[in-house]
């Protein structure tokens, strides 16, 4: 990395910074932050009295930000929950997409009409993928949890457990830019009723399975998605793991739909608190291990 890039990732975090949003490093030219987690936790430091999670290290202060991006050319991130922001992430279709679902644009306009009003007018990023986010400042008082997929298809939201890569900061695929500079919108009462999440409620997003699911397959699934939501603090990684594995034997005998399950187990642990970007972690590597190693149904 050049000086000069180092300098404009600094300019970045201390940008954000000094809109009053925390920010913590992420990994250079990627999205994973680039702090430890919870498992390999020194217990010393910042961690001397218990294991400091993203959240609690961001920071606005410019003199310990210039310190951190001195040491490397780290990409930027935005703890959203102590920022006071909600962010809207809308997604493009991946190729492995059914043609039949509609893009986090396509989406978030549908939600818009349905509520009787137009597509609020905000800050947007453009992602290096070719999508959006969508910032919007939440009420004081306010803790609205982060989400995948629970507003509608190709919808998430950063707020409470999670965090957003901030304009300037770059991927192999593109950099984050500035699409829409304007002001950042209060969130509208429309969408932070959608956000909040009903009290007591365990119900997650229900499993679409092809017609030839087994009864074997669904019962599987029921099991570990269940597993998961209830897996306790220092067991939740694990457990999401273990469940994925399980279950990718059924995503590559064709039983499951690997982006169903997917959404169920990421909405699952993130509500145990897990960060998002954790769960999309573990259940990649879990899943494309048990599916490269999975043997034909007959052998099983």
């Amino acid at each position: 990395m050049t000086q000069q890039t180092r300098s404009a990732l600094l300019y970045a975090a201390l940008d954000a910074a000094g809109r009053g949003w925390p920010v913590f490093p992420l990994r250079p030219g990627d999205k994973p932050p680039a702090l430890h987690g919870e498992t390999r936790c020194p217990r010393t430091g910042d961690c001397a009295g218990g294991h400091r999670k993203f959240e609690q290290r961001a920071t606005t202060n410019p003199e310990r930000i210039e310190r951190c991006w001195a040491t490397g050319a780290y990409n930027v991130g935005i703890a959203t929950g102590p920022a006071g922001l909600l962010v809207v992430d809308l997604d493009l279709l991946k190729p492995t997409d059914s043609p039949d679902t509609p893009d986090g644009a396509t989406s978030f306009l549908a939600l818009c009409e349905r509520a009787g009003q137009p597509v609020p007018r905000t800050r947007r990023i453009e992602t290096p993928s070719g999508g959006e986010h969508l910032y919007f400042t939440t009420p004081k008082g306010v803790r609205l949890p982060s989400s995948t997929g629970r507003l509608a298809p190709k919808i998430d939201t950063r707020a409470w457990g999670g965090y957003v890569v901030a304009p300037g900061s770059r991927t192999p695929h593109g950099p984050y830019t500035v699409a829409v500079d304007s002001p950042v919108a209060n969130l509208p009462e429309w969408l932070q009723s959608l956000s909040e999440a009903p009290q007591g409620t365990t119900v997650g997003p229900t499993l679409r399975t092809p017609a030839r699911a087994s009864a074997v397959a669904r019962a599987a699934f029921e099991r570990e998605q269940a597993a998961v939501a209830t897996a306790t603090e220092g067991d939740r990684e694990r457990t999401l793991f273990e469940a994925a594995r399980k279950m990718g034997r059924f995503v590559a005998w064709g039983d499951l739909d690997r982006s169903e399950v997917e959404r169920a187990f990421q909405w699952g642990a993130e509500s145990t608190g897990l960060p998002s970007y954790q769960c999309r972690s573990t259940l990649r590597s879990a899943l494309n291990w048990s599916i490269a190693h999975c043997k034909p149904r007959e052998h099983a």
